[in-house]
């Protein structure tokens, strides 16, 4: 029965990371808005000390950089892994990238009465 469960969830859930990965590469606001629930935050170190951002500095933030399909970059998009624990509750782990920036990004979900959305994203960022 769990596994019915987690079955029937894995197309939703790849449909927001394909949103995700979309809102990323586009620039595309309206998508982040849908795939990050209002209460989201973001984390990431730099080693010493841990940064948390709001949804709306984080969409400020895309808002203000040329997006990488405007740059005419490559795509790099991928899900590594789904784990669904419960009926509203999810975890993700997925790879994309800004180059020379490739970001491994986990992504906690949660479903609500809008459908499924990351409530937070913990990232790493490497460069090369």
């Amino acid at each position: 029965m769990a596994e019915d469960f987690k079955e029937a969830n894995i197309p939703e859930i790849s449909n927001l990371l394909g949103d995700y990965f979309d809102g990323l590469y586009e620039g595309d606001i309206q998508k982040f808005s849908n795939v990050f629930h209002p209460e989201s935050h973001l984390y990431f170190s730099d080693g010493e000390t841990v940064t948390d951002w709001p949804r709306s500095e984080y969409l400020e933030m895309i808002t203000n950089r040329p997006s990488p399909s405007s740059q005419g970059l490559t795509r790099h998009d991928k899900i590594i892994s789904i784990n669904i624990s419960g009926p509203s509750t999810a975890f993700a782990i997925v790879q994309c990238a800004i180059p020379p920036r490739y970001f491994t990004d986990y992504l906690t979900l949660l479903k609500t009465n809008e459908g499924w959305q990351i409530i937070s994203k913990t990232f790493h960022t490497d460069t090369h």
